[in-house]
């Protein structure tokens, strides 16, 4: 038996990640498998960095109990594992009269839900938070918040890492057998036996049901689209807006998100596409994004546009659809635990959803709790966070912090290197952004990209062909043009 895993978890968005470091907690031995190059690459990276406080839910659901409960989690979660984290508020606006009713129902609802310091405000206590919105009346939620998604989802792998849970990346799960109550895993690349298998492989959780067994769930991917704001522009807005949702989007409607780094965010758009990997941005939704987030904070213009990009959510409704999903997480047969269609609020909930899945496991096994657990995880070093009189320290103490690499976020060398170095073992550019945000200021890596490959290059013999954006198939270079080295 010493071969076979106690618990296998599939997919290393923020729900796998939040499960792996919650079962760390206990003497078992767990394993993650994630079929890309590093974990956050799906789902859990291409949102709006949210953190709920549960008044969009409908009373009584799973997806209302859990998106409170991790609401009121993640503060200190966020201190353990050194994540960005602030409370901001939120304002659901209201343009005309006919929209107030439903801010009266949503206020009603989150107060059934459990959630706090829910109230309906005027125009003029608008104007006193937010003076560049247009709104006659809005709902004002004081403790939601926003997060770095990629921060927390990295926070929990590596937390999970440092407490023995073993994390494979690019290993693709392609087939799953069962016999005699243990599951043989078979990836890309390897064969797992596991007692219990959990499935948490997001846009993928349909197929991994299938594959083990159980064919009743159907995923519809549901695109959103988003622009990013340049930080120059990013004082005109101190709170989440949302608007009041158009009937059947699928989502919550264009709204304004502060980023935990100083960003605008404008979208998401909700379109239900056929593709779960498309996440292209399309020409009219872009423009249709633009006009309806113009009409909430009128003085942004396309000058103030850096990037846009898009993610997927994985509904179990199609579109048109009367019909409310909830989450799904269960154990639908000895040892096999399914998490269905767990989009937003997924990544407010992830803490909680990882408690609910470890506690179907405690009423069939007594778990034991490790003495050693470390809850704490330290992040690198933000030299552009710094003090002067700090940063003098550091470049005293090692040189490569006086070397800015990335100009418009301000990164230096060191922290390159030390993304490269990361505990994951991860090596892509994305993968260096999600952890610095080198190249994720107004040049897009126009200056910093050359030399990052440079440092890939030199700092850890990666030849350029090797050098990718996200893992297998996605090299950015074929070769050189001529050696420089004649």
């Amino acid at each position: 038996m010493k071969d076979i895993y106690d618990f296998i978890i599939i997919g290393g968005g923020v729900v796998g990640c939040a499960i792996a470091r919650e079962l760390s907690k206990y003497k078992a031995r767990t394993l993650l498998l994630e079929r890309e190059c590093d974990v956050a690459m799906g789902v859990s990276g291409r949102n709006s960095g949210v953190d709920h406080a549960g008044f969009y839910m409908i009373p009584k659901t799973l997806k209302a109990k859990l998106n409170v409960e991790g609401h009121r989690m993640l503060p200190s979660l966020c201190r353990e594992l050194d994540v960005p984290y602030r409370r901001v508020g939120k304002l659901v606006v209201a343009r005309s009269e006919d929209e107030i009713p439903y801010l009266e129902k949503l206020m009603i609802q989150g107060k059934r839900n459990g959630v706090e310091g829910l109230r309906i405000i005027d125009r003029d206590e608008i104007r006193i938070f937010e003076p560049n919105i247009n709104a006659i009346s809005a709902l004002y939620s004081p403790t939601s918040a926003i997060l770095d998604p990629f921060q927390l989802t990295i926070g929990f792998a590596e937390s999970a890492l440092m407490n023995g849970v073993e994390i494979k990346l690019n290993t693709e799960v392609v087939e799953i057998e069962t016999n005699e109550n243990v599951f043989n895993v078979i990836t890309n690349s390897n064969s797992f036996k596991t007692r219990y298998l959990i499935n948490s492989a997001g846009l993928y959780a349909d197929t991994i049901s299938k594959m083990a067994g159980i064919d009743k769930y159907r995923i519809y991917p549901c695109k959103g689209e988003y622009h990013i704001l340049d930080k120059r522009v990013g004082n005109l807005l101190n709170m989440l807006i949302y608007p009041v949702p158009p009937k059947h989007s699928g989502g919550l409607g264009i709204h304004l998100t502060p980023t935990i780094d100083g960003n605008i965010m404008l979208g998401p758009s909700a379109e239900y596409i056929g593709s779960v990997v498309d996440t292209s941005n399309t020409r009219d939704v872009m423009e249709k994004l633009f006009n309806e987030a113009r009409d909430l904070l009128p003085l942004i213009t396309k000058k103030d546009f850096i990037r846009s990009f898009a993610g997927i959510r994985p509904k179990l409704t199609p579109p048109f659809s009367n019909e409310i999903a909830d989450f799904v997480i269960k154990e639908e047969y000895d040892g096999f635990i399914n998490l269905v269609g767990i989009e937003s609020p997924g990544l407010t909930a992830a803490p909680a959803i990882a408690l609910y899945v470890v506690n179907i496991i405690k009423s069939r096994e007594n778990l034991k709790e490790r003495e050693n657990f470390n809850p704490i995880r330290k992040s690198p070093v933000k030299f552009s966070e710094l003090s002067d009189e700090e940063k003098s320290i550091l470049i005293r103490d090692n040189p490569d912090y006086g070397e800015v690499i990335c100009r418009c976020e301000t990164v230096t060398r060191k922290e390159i290197i030390d993304a490269l170095n990361n505990p994951l073992g991860a090596r892509s550019i994305n993968s260096i952004k999600m952890r610095c945000r080198a190249s994720m200021g107004r040049c897009q890596g126009s200056f910093c990209l050359p030399k990052i490959v440079e440092i890939m290059k030199n700092e850890f013999n990666l030849r350029v062909n090797e050098i990718n954006l996200f893992g297998e198939g996605s090299e950015m270079f074929v070769g050189h043009t001529k050696d420089l080295r004649r």
